[in-house]
């Protein structure tokens, strides 16, 4: 099924992905399957699905604590529950539907996850997924040969930046529910989705274009009477986002699935749109826009502590209309390669190349550079922002190591 093996590429060569798959392999505890010098392992095309649920831990890591893997005909291959080596202080059971009381009797650990993993891709298997990148984070798994359901299909405006979520991806493309709203993941049926769109898109055909018209939940005007806070890191309380922030709100933590590791999100809940409005204009801030392409601004303060910090404040909107006319392909993958060079040089991949797909329309292409480099720029601001950040935190510590060293000289004058 060389469909497959093109998926792959369309992954690799997706201009987000050297951004979400950039892994710390060399860390320890992470495994990474390699398939140097083995050129038969690279032309398989069978492939597996996974999907996995993770829980907080109390270091402010995720751990998982499920795992699911299905084959192409959605049998089961693995559907395990993990026992993490932390502390555990979320399990987020809303979300995973896991507790605490399930895990009581566990064995299985990670390392024994990754032993049958590692066994399992060895043989050149394709691992497919939805944001697939999370899951191999957690599972500590670095495998090149994936392909990624976030990435392969394209909402009918053409941007590449947007990340549909499965649910909206299988009510578009497979015209039904994963979930009903509200109700706890299910890592075995988020498996079997995926597995299942990967298969509608190989059936549809690879190069055909395939436009998916993602289903928009319409806004209620009490959500517009919000504003979401996001990147807040944890040294951040809710008094301090009433101190940044102008107006008359209560803040109302943004649970998370995925976790944000050191940093949260959460709600500023005004009495009105009018007022949200004015609080988003009134706050001090570099005017950014996200990957959605909405209207961000980039707030910069300091601290009781003298520290600088950064969180992001963005308004809740509804999508705004696009005039553009969709272009043909619905990933120009041969014009993102210039951005996507890790997918290009890094040497594990570089056996992996597959046919061209075809030139795409300048205009669109264009555009999307253009895009690009706007992400680029905000990057630079935020690495800006940190490296400021960075040196305010070495000026501080110098000045500890002076006080310190000044008082043992003191007793040792004594």
């Amino acid at each position: 099924m060389l469909a497959a093996q093109r998926l792959v590429q369309a992954t690799l060569q997706h201009p987000l992905y050297p951004l979400d798959y950039s892994f710390p392999s060399i860390d320890e505890g992470w495994i990474v399957v390699n398939f140097k010098n083995k050129p038969k392992v690279m032309k398989s095309t069978e492939m597996v699905a996974v999907d996995c649920e993770m829980v907080l831990c109390e270091d402010g890591t995720e751990a998982v604590v499920k795992v699911c893997v299905v084959d192409h005909n959605l049998e089961v291959k693995l559907d395990k529950l993990v026992k993490p080596d932390k502390e555990i202080a979320d399990y987020r059971t809303e979300i995973t539907g896991v507790s605490s009381q399930d895990l009581e009797a566990v064995t299985c650990s990670l390392a024994d996850i990754q032993k049958y993993m590692k066994k399992l891709l060895s043989s050149g298997i394709i691992l497919v997924g939805h944001s697939l990148h999370n899951d191999l984070r957690v599972l500590k798994l670095d495998h090149v040969r994936v392909i990624d359901t976030s990435y392969i299909f394209q909402s009918l405006d053409g941007s590449i930046h947007k990340r549909p979520s499965l649910n909206s991806l299988c009510q578009a493309v497979l015209h039904h529910e994963v979930r009903e709203k509200g109700a706890p993941h299910n890592c075995l049926d988020d498996a079997k989705a995926a597995m299942d769109l990967v298969l509608a898109k190989i059936k549809h055909g690879v190069d055909k274009e395939f436009p998916i018209a993602l289903v928009q939940e319409h806004v209620p005007e009490s959500e517009l009477a919000k504003l979401l806070l996001h990147k807040i890191p944890n040294t951040v309380n809710i008094e301090t986002l009433h101190k940044i922030l102008p107006g008359n709100f209560k803040i109302e933590l943004k649970p998370s699935r995925k976790g944000q590791g050191a940093n949260y999100s959460a709600f500023a809940i005004f009495r009105s749109p009018p007022e949200a409005d004015g609080a988003y204009e009134n706050v001090q801030g570099s005017q950014l826009k996200d990957t959605y392409g909405h209207p961000q601004k980039l707030v910069t303060f300091r601290l009781s502590t003298g520290l600088s910090v950064n969180l992001f404040v963005r308004k809740m909107v509804t999508e705004e209309p696009n005039d553009q006319t969709p272009s043909k392909r619905a990933l120009q993958i041969n014009e993102a390669v210039d951005v996507s060079k890790k997918a290009k040089m890094d040497p594990k991949i570089e056996e992996d190349a597959s046919a061209g797909f075809g030139k795409g329309d300048t205009d669109a292409h264009s555009k999307e550079i253009e895009a690009l480099n706007q992400q680029l720029k905000q990057s630079e601001m935020v690495i800006e922002s940190l490296r400021k950040q960075l040196t305010q935190k070495d000026f501080e510590i110098s000045m500890l190591h002076k006080m310190i060293s000044s008082k043992k000289k003191k007793k040792q004058t004594v």
